[in-house]
């Protein structure tokens, strides 16, 4: 059984794993250049580890 597509839901290709085709390869990679995707974060704790200058 193969795993779908992560952006269209077609079965992926080995070729592409995880995805069908470089065209969904490249619409998931252009989602991560704009913005589209992001990794949350604590904007507190992130201050809190700041150095003080």
């Amino acid at each position: 059984m193969t795993t779908p597509c992560p952006i269209c839901g077609k079965p992926a290709q080995p070729g592409f794993r995880p995805f069908c085709s470089r065209r969904c390869a490249d619409v998931d990679l252009g989602r991560w250049f704009t913005g589209g995707y992001a990794v949350p974060t604590d904007p507190e704790r992130q201050e809190e580890e700041l150095p003080e200058a």
